[in-house]
């Protein structure tokens, strides 16, 4: 398993263990993590921490260049908020852990010329079933659904 994957994983447990959405990411710069994150809308009451969000802004201030030269690794599909950001910033490369649950804006990313790997992590996959199962109302709050 990618290394950097596996930390988004962890990431996603985290947010699990906290209370929260199984949602983790990492940004990467030239093979080091420089921000990651994980869904903290429930554990901060906050309306865009989603897992993507939080990795950018642990991440800090930093220049167009870096970003440039990021690859962005999710446990799930970015959704429209998520997907807006890695737009803004010019992040080139998005790493998906599984699709199968959400499919988030990948179109959208890919038509803007970002790079789309989609792993189908059997981890990732298991966890948001199993979070979608046994949370449905808490899952439908974070994706904007009834």
């Amino acid at each position: 398993m990618d290394i950097f994957l596996q930390a988004a994983i962890e990431e996603a447990r985290k947010g699990l263990e906290e209370g929260g959405i199984p949602i983790g990411s990492v940004l990467v710069h030239r093979g080091q993590i420089i921000g990651r994150g994980h869904n903290r809308r429930v554990q901060q009451g906050s309306a865009i921490l989603h897992g993507e969000m939080d990795a950018l802004e642990n991440a800090g201030r930093l220049a167009a260049e870096v970003y440039r030269e990021c690859t962005i690794y999710t446990t799930l599909s970015p959704c429209s908020m998520c997907s807006g950001a890695i737009l803004l910033y010019g992040i080139p490369k998005v790493v998906i852990g599984e699709n199968q649950t959400f499919m988030g804006e990948e179109a959208l990313l890919e038509s803007r010329g970002v790079a789309i790997e989609v792993v189908n992590d059997s981890q990732c996959i298991e966890m948001m079933e199993s979070f979608i199962r046994d949370r449905p109302q808490l899952w439908n709050e974070d994706i904007g659904e009834v």
